[in-house]
């Protein structure tokens, strides 16, 4: 007799849990339906920061100076370099000011290039938040005295964090390292 309660209470209470799930995640997902764009782009650049930081902090700290060729940047100077774009480039985009990083040069050391791309992750994370589908039109300043929509900013960001992950990629490889992408995921 009890096996018949058991399964209608468990019934039950999956229903339940169905629909406290569904209601939960609703704003969630009409939100990300009401802004795609928007959206997508604050998910490439959580994913682009996530892999970045964690190829920087893969390099040794006695590679930062290393450069494929002497015409290419040194691996301490690509670090700085997402850096300083994504404050400029969220500042831009958001309409905010950034915060200034430390004077900072491609031989800073280690934990000090790496504290700064956290830092201007942290600061397009707060600034990409505020953005909506409805701004992408809007013009805003850009590079060389241009202006361009919010849209073209937001993908730039996108794109040139894939960029900069390909050169990460790149040196590491070179230096016998696997990038973040290529290890096995640790359970």
């Amino acid at each position: 007799m009890l096996m018949p309660r058991r399964g209608k209470l468990m019934k039950k209470n999956v229903t339940v849990l169905v629909i406290a799930l569904v209601f939960g995640l609703a704003p969630l997902a009409a939100r990300a339906q009401q802004n795609p764009v928007s959206t997508a782009v604050r998910a490439s650049v959580a994913q682009h920061a996530k892999i970045l930081v964690a190829g920087a902090e893969e390099m040794p700290a006695d590679k930062y100076n290393f450069a494929p060729t002497p015409e290419q940047m040194t691996f301490g100077h690509l670090v700085l370099h997402v850096a300083e774009s994504n404050m400029f480039l969220c500042s831009r985009i958001s309409g905010d000011k950034a915060p200034d990083l430390p004077k900072l040069t491609e031989h800073s050391a280690k934990s000090q290039l790496i504290a700064a791309m956290k830092s201007s992750f942290a600061f397009c994370d707060q600034a990409l938040a505020k953005v909506n589908d409805s701004e992408l039109t809007q013009e805003i300043p850009f590079f060389g005295g241009r202006n361009v929509s919010k849209a073209t900013a937001m993908i730039g960001v996108s794109n040139d964090l894939a960029d900069h992950y390909s050169q990460e990629a790149m040196y590491l490889r070179l230096n016998g390292l696997l990038p973040p992408t290529a290890q096995r995921r640790k359970m």
